[in-house]
């Protein structure tokens, strides 16, 4: 299976000054547009696999140390 490849964000203000992200597909046209704290909200609800992996070890001691 082959990685996805990130789309890099361009940092862009809208014509009120609120912060915009703008994501460009190959030919450099804007792709998607969207506000920052849409996309950040985004960011924070996702989990990397490691803080999967580590949340997963502590769920696992926490229940190993409520059994003794």
């Amino acid at each position: 299976m082959a990685a996805k490849k990130k789309s890099k964000r361009t940092v862009l203000r809208s014509s009120k000054g609120k912060k915009l992200y703008a994501v460009r597909d190959a030919g450099g046209k804007f792709k998607d547009i969207q506000s920052y704290a849409r996309a950040h909200a985004a960011d924070l609800r996702k989990t990397t696999k490691k803080e999967g992996a580590q949340a997963k070890a502590r769920k696992k001691a926490k229940k190993k140390a409520k059994k003794k």
